[in-house]
């Protein structure tokens, strides 16, 4: 269950580090990785790795540059001492984007190695299509760099442990996209979850609800596009031949081909957040459901997907149900939300806030006697009343606490802010490539239940299926 001391469990070793307080999960040098998800303070260098100074400008290229790279690389620059130097991208109007944000004389290319081969590169942000994550990743790494790698970290649950290799092979920062585990609110969620404040925990739901096209990944497609401006064969990589086709460009999300559908895009947040919270490796039986109710328009993605997993007790947490959802054409206007249920309370947290109600179970059970005869009922009163004794009434202690982020605030801007920590004193990871897989392994099997319309079985210790 991790390598933690002997004699000490694995729950009292993460109180003990104090991964339940502020006051470490806030500081990126003090909290880095033993095994699974148990840390220890205070670890030396990566090994390996050689540590830019850190007075000098790290020096970033993004590889993959449409939305999310082009997102990201606003990310790095609202960061002194970092800068984007170079751009990759298989659209020029892309690369032409990048000069405009980034500035004229950043290099464009269209072959990421390129970027790899060049000494001056410190890092890449790589926010590619998923099909592309564990190439250019293993590449990176393998050449030297620390590597921004977007969710999901991979397609296949199997490619995460040749990234996880490379990781440790290379000992080159490798940090996730899932912004949440470096989140100042889900640092407030964990402290209150491990403090006890809504007990032990038995169902988990969460959902993240859509009502837009855009939200629903119908991109915008530029008419001039076409195989003169956008490198149609390299994109494909590996896949069967097949005729330049923009929306498979543009709008990859909707196919399996290229993306990893609704689990991959959004389940990998929640699983990234839950995780991080009760110190979870994961569940261990997945069964999802769903299909494609509103947006047909030539994609074999679905656009309702419900998952249910099976957490098994463990030092960190007792066993418990997840539920997650999305749907693509919610007609309430969509939204997000992880609520986590106790047996003392709830917790729920949301974009900016995370709230705290609590509840008590009646010190006397009540009475279900009506349909007993005169003389059995006036026999259990008696029976009840000395059993539950009436006590003095107690004071009634506040029944909610909201606790919000700062207006502004932005869980991008910290988990990139953590990563160059990483690079520039080698501290440790919490969102790494095994903490990656073990969020990206349940999403990922999420499709396979949902296809199969079969239960999967997942090891989430071992990160493989059973």
């Amino acid at each position: 269950m991790g390598d933690y001391p002997t004699g000490i469990s694995r729950k009292k070793f993460l109180k003990n580090l104090g991964l339940a307080g502020a006051a470490v999960l806030g500081a990126p040098v003090a909290a880095s990785r033993i095994g699974g998800n148990v840390y220890e303070l205070n670890r030396p260098n990566l090994a390996g790795a050689s540590v830019p100074s850190p007075n000098s400008t790290l020096q970033i290229a993004l590889i993959g540059a449409g939305m999310m790279g082009q997102g990201n690389g606003r990310a790095v620059t609202e960061h002194s001492g970092a800068k984007i130097v170079a751009a990759c991208d298989l659209y020029d109007s892309r690369l032409e984007r990048c000069k405009e944000l980034f500035g004229e004389d950043i290099t464009l290319t269209r072959d990421y190695r390129e970027l790899l081969r060049r000494d001056d590169i410190d890092a890449v942000v790589i926010s590619s299509t998923d099909h592309w994550h564990e190439k250019q990743a293993i590449d990176a790494l393998a050449a030297g760099k620390a590597v921004y790698l977007e969710k999901p970290m991979v397609r296949f649950a199997e490619e995460g442990h040749r990234v996880i290799e490379a990781e440790k092979r290379y000992g080159k920062p490798l940090i996730i996209g899932s912004q949440r585990t470096s989140s100042i609110i889900y640092e407030k969620a964990a402290e209150l979850y491990q403090n006890g404040e809504i007990g032990n925990i038995n169902f988990v739901e969460g959902y993240w609800d859509r009502f837009s096209a855009i939200g629903a990944w119908q991109y915008s497609i530029p008419p001039s596009a076409s195989p003169e401006n956008i490198d149609w064969d390299t994109y494909l990589k590996n896949l069967p031949g097949r005729a330049f086709d923009p929306e498979l460009f543009f709008r990859w999300r909707n196919f399996s081909e290229f993306g990893t559908g609704i689990p991959g895009d959004l389940f990998v947040h929640l699983f990234s957040g839950l995780h991080m919270i009760t110190g979870s490796y994961g569940p261990e039986r997945i069964m999802a459901t769903g299909g494609l109710r509103y947006w047909k328009d030539g994609r074999d993605a679905e656009d309702v997907v419900f998952g249910l997993y099976d957490y098994p007790e463990t030092e960190a947490h007792p066993e418990f149900t997840l539920s997650l959802r999305v749907n693509f054409a919610d007609g309430s206007g969509g939204g997000s939300r992880i609520r986590m249920i106790g047996d003392a309370g709830e917790m729920e947290i949301g974009w900016n806030h995370v709230t705290v109600r609590k509840a008590d179970m009646p010190s006397r059970p009540g009475m279900s006697i009506r349909n007993f005869s005169e003389p059995v009922q006036d026999e259990y009163r008696a029976y009840y009343n000395e059993r539950y004794p009436e006590t003095r009434p107690e004071m009634i202690a506040p029944r909610e606490f909201v606790y919000r982020a700062p207006e502004g605030y932005s869980d991008r801007h910290d988990h990139f802010g953590f990563w160059f920590d990483a690079i520039r004193n080698g501290t440790g990871l919490l969102q790494d490539g095994m903490f990656g897989l073990r969020a990206c392994g349940p999403a990922l099997l999420t499709n396979d239940s949902l296809r199969k319309r079969e239960a999967v079985h997942w090891n989430p210790e071992e990160m493989t299926t059973t």
